[in-house]
């Protein structure tokens, strides 16, 4: 059969193949390979010439008719024969091929090992060179130090007993008869030790590297692991680093146990840092147990003890009310307390000369500082005396605006000098102040101030104060008076002694070797150094650096400015100084507490914060829905004036809040919607423009940003320096928010004799004007029987057939109801006019 009859001919190449296969190596890599490789093919014969390949090696077969396929010829099955016979051929010649590439593969590797393992043996052999010429140097020096020792002592010996060059000589006969190859100094017993013992150092040597390279990826392994996964570098590295650990000691201590304090609720982070865990770790147990929370969010106690236990520590319960007894309650016993410097607070009604008094005792002027002239602020000042005797003064206003600030002196005080004019006698702030110094049961010191002037009566303040239950040493009492002219400076000294004589009395101490306390009298937001406190030391000794807590605020002390503004680093007992470095602005009246770390104070300060706030809103929702209701009718019939207030310091916001609730009556009243202490801000100007209301600024100014935003916003803001000015205008504007009074004036009285029915304008009642006079555009009423039974106005007033606007009395008209017909005979019409007038508050 010919090659052309449409059948394939037979062939043993095939086609190739290509295909990809991924190689792996260390860290986790593989790479993919592209590979071609070619596919053997098989030819299986057919049932009739089943035994031809089996026999294909012996020639008596192959020309076997019967054992041929059908359809084959000689020819043809010879040269089937012969290709395979070549392929045979090639396959063997392939495999001798591999074979010897193989060889010469294994060969490189090797040659590779071999290199390698010589570099590391001559690496080792040179490490071990430079190891024993170290110890040789080290050696000779050691022999060195002690042949100098040695002559030393020899230097110091005795002369009887010095056979040292017998000695000298025996060492050196020694030496000469040592081996060519030993060491001078050493006898050949001991070289053949040392070269023993250096054997035995290198062999050790070489075990301790083998162990610490057993975790090393060599080129041999990497070349010996071909193909396998091996552990990473890294891994290797990790296991080095903790056997050298383990060996040398550091082994990891044993978990310690805590107490952890867990109030009824405790932020996830925090829960950590007290458990000295990791935030992370926290996290993934709450994940366990079915909460998904972050470390910034917040658990409840009962979850907390269970995260607490399962990381193997204790949970002691605490309320958050606990958290304020970390502050110092040190009982101060006679044995560490001094003696302090008296407080006295001077006070008094406006313009009796408090300040005034002040400046003549501090040899300064603070009243021309002030705005007005009179005191809107706590001062405190330190004064020496001429007999070297402190005293701390606290300057009050005398406003009665300002009676928050009178009763903060009088509590913080220990003696109160009531200053009264001596030509305006007893005040209603002067009456305040007494009252305030006895609910603080302080002693008090009268001074009758303006002594110089002509109409000056002290004894009509001394009878004037009887009324008040205060007696004074001359009217046979034991308050001390002493009339002084702060002007000419008349009777000073005198007070000053009165004033040492009472503290004396008093023998006031404190313990300045402990954390400090005190109370803030004032407290402010100064834009170049934030919020700022005036606090007076009563306990301890407050220091630059020290962790504090004040109210809802909390912060550490950067830096203790005193009255003449002069920085100091710490300030003790009765030391009034400005505080810096709080995180926001206190309240006037809190108390400072310095504790031990910022977590304390930071922990204080936000319960105070929650518990304030929780207060705000229970007194928010103690409300029936009767009282609801009720409240907001009463709203509805009342008129607000909304403000919003910014003063410079928290005394004087204080005052105009209290001041602004007084303002108004049943009808009209002033709101406070917000008030804070330092300058006026963009937010203030967008809260006043949501509700429609003024700004006003208190010695203090609007920023730019703020005064451009009022002008878009069409926002009033209004600045004063005096707060009568301020109450005087608030309480005008509030008096324009009150309905005018109307008033009637009855001007005429008219009696109907008949009632006509006209066309188009309806019933008409013909008139008669029996008294005043009767207008068109006057109210009247109709009354029948003396009773109203209408009220409106009139629709026309005829005289004859003539439109008039008036009709006087004893003349007849004919007049017309506006939308009412019911009139009859005998009926009288009352005239009246009505007249508003404008009110204003008291």
């Amino acid at each position: 059969m010919s090659d052309t009859d449409g059948k394939k001919p037979l062939g043993l190449g095939g086609t190739p193949r290509s295909g990809q296969v991924k190689q792996s190596f260390s860290h986790g890599r593989t790479k993919s390979v592209l590979v071609e490789t070619k596919r053997k093919r098989v030819v299986v014969p057919k049932p009739g010439v089943a035994g031809s390949s089996s026999t294909s090696s012996s020639p008596s077969h192959l020309g076997d008719p019967s054992k041929r396929p059908a359809g084959i010829s000689d020819a043809e099955m010879e040269r089937r024969l012969a290709a395979l016979r070549n392929a045979k051929a090639r396959e063997a010649e392939d495999a001798a091929k591999r074979a010897e590439e193989d060889r010469i593969r294994e060969e490189d590797r090797q040659r590779r090992r071999d290199d390698i393992e010589a570099k590391e043996r001559e690496e080792r052999e040179r490490v071990e060179a430079l190891r024993a010429k170290a110890e040789e140097e080290e050696r000779v020096k050691a022999e060195a130090a002690a042949a100098a020792k040695r002559a030393e002592e020899a230097k110091r010996a005795p002369a009887s007993a010095a056979p040292a060059p017998a000695a000298e000589e025996v060492n050196t006969r020694n030496q000469s008869a040592a081996p060519a190859g030993a060491k001078p100094g050493l006898s050949p017993r001991k070289d053949r030790d040392r070269d023993g013992g250096g054997d035995r150092d290198r062999n050790a040597k070489a075990k301790t590297d083998d162990a610490r390279r057993a975790g090393k990826l060599t080129l041999n392994e990497a070349l010996a692991g071909e193909g396998g996964r091996t552990r990473s570098l890294a891994a290797m590295k990790r296991k080095q680093e903790k056997a050298r650990q383990k060996a040398m000691g550091f082994n990891k201590p044993e978990k310690q146990v805590r107490d952890v304090q867990l109030p009824e609720t405790i932020v996830v982070q925090e829960l950590a840092n007290r458990m000295a865990e990791r935030a992370a770790d926290v996290v993934k147990s709450l994940m366990k147990m079915g909460m998904m929370v972050t470390m910034n969010q917040s658990i409840d106690a009962d979850t907390a003890e269970l995260v607490i236990e399962e990381f193997g520590h204790r949970a002691v319960r605490v309320s958050d009310a606990d958290v304020e007894h970390v502050i110092d309650s040190v009982v101060d016993t006679s044995e560490n307390t001094v003696s302090r410097p008296p407080i006295i607070t001077i006070m008094g009604h406006v313009d009796h000369g408090k300040t005034s008094l002040l400046d003549a005792i501090r040899k300064t002027s603070v009243v021309s500082g002030e705005a007005g002239g009179i005191t809107q602020h706590i001062g405190a000042y330190q004064v020496t005396t001429d007999n070297g005797a402190v005293l701390t003064f606290l300057d009050t206003p005398g406003h009665a605006a300002f009676t928050s600030m009178r009763a903060r002196g009088a509590q913080v005080t220990d003696i109160v000098v009531l200053v009264v004019a001596a030509d305006d006698a007893v005040m209603p702030q002067t009456i305040e102040a007494i009252k305030h110094a006895k609910a603080a049961k302080v002693p008090m010191i009268v001074a009758i101030n303006k002594i110089d002037k002509h109409e000056a009566d002290p004894n009509k303040v001394r009878t004037d104060l009887l009324q008040h239950e205060v007696i004074v040493e001359k009217m046979s009492g034991d308050v001390l008076d002493v009339e002084v002219s702060a002007k000419t400076g008349l009777g000073l000294d005198e007070l000053l002694e009165v004033i040492a004589l009472q503290a004396e009395i008093l023998d006031l101490k404190a313990n300045p070797n402990r954390a400090a306390q005190g109370a803030v009298i004032e407290a402010k937001l100064d834009v170049g150094r934030g919020p700022v406190a005036t606090v007076l030391v009563q306990h301890g000794t407050l220091k630059r650096g020290d962790i504090f807590v004040v109210g809802q605020q909390w912060g550490k002390v950067r830096a203790l400015i005193n009255d003449k503004g002069e920085r100091i680093d710490e300030a003790g007992p009765s030391v009034p100084v400005e505080v810096l470095g709080l995180s926001g602005t206190p309240e006037a009246g809190d108390v400072l507490n310095v504790v031990e770390t910022e977590a304390q104070a930071r922990e204080i300060a936000d319960y105070r914060e929650k518990a304030a706030k929780d207060k705000r809103a229970a007194v928010g929702a103690a409300t029936t829905l009767e009282q609801l209701m009720a409240k907001a009718k009463a709203d509805q019939s009342v008129s607000e004036l909304p403000i919003v207030v910014k003063a410079d310091v928290q005394g004087s916001a204080e005052a105009i809040v209290q001041a602004m609730e007084k303002i108004g009556n049943d009808e009209v009243r002033v709101r406070v919607l917000h008030y804070g202490v330092g300058a006026i801000t963009e937010s203030d100007i967008g809260l006043a423009e949501a509700s429609g209301a003024p700004v006003i600024g208190f010695n203090v100014r609007a920023n730019a940003s703020a005064r451009q935003s009022a002008n878009q916003k069409g926002v009033e803001i209004r600045y004063y320096s005096v707060i009568y000015d301020l109450v005087d205008d608030v309480k005008a504007a509030a008096s324009g928010l009150l309905k005018a009074e109307v008033r009637e004036t009855f001007i005429g009285y008219a009696q109907i004799k008949e009632v006509f029915k006209v066309t188009g304008v309806g019933m008409v009642a013909g008139c008669l004007v029996t008294e005043g006079i009767a207008r068109r555009s006057a109210g009247v009423r109709l009354l029948r029987d003396n009773v109203v039974i209408h009220e409106g106005t009139l629709k026309t007033l005829k005289r004859f057939k003539d439109e008039v606007k008036e009709v006087q009395s004893g003349q007849e008209c004919g007049m017309a109801f506006e939308r009412y017909e019911d009139i009859r005979p005998g009926d009288v019409i009352e005239i009246f006019e009505r007249e508003e007038v404008q009110r204003k508050l008291a």
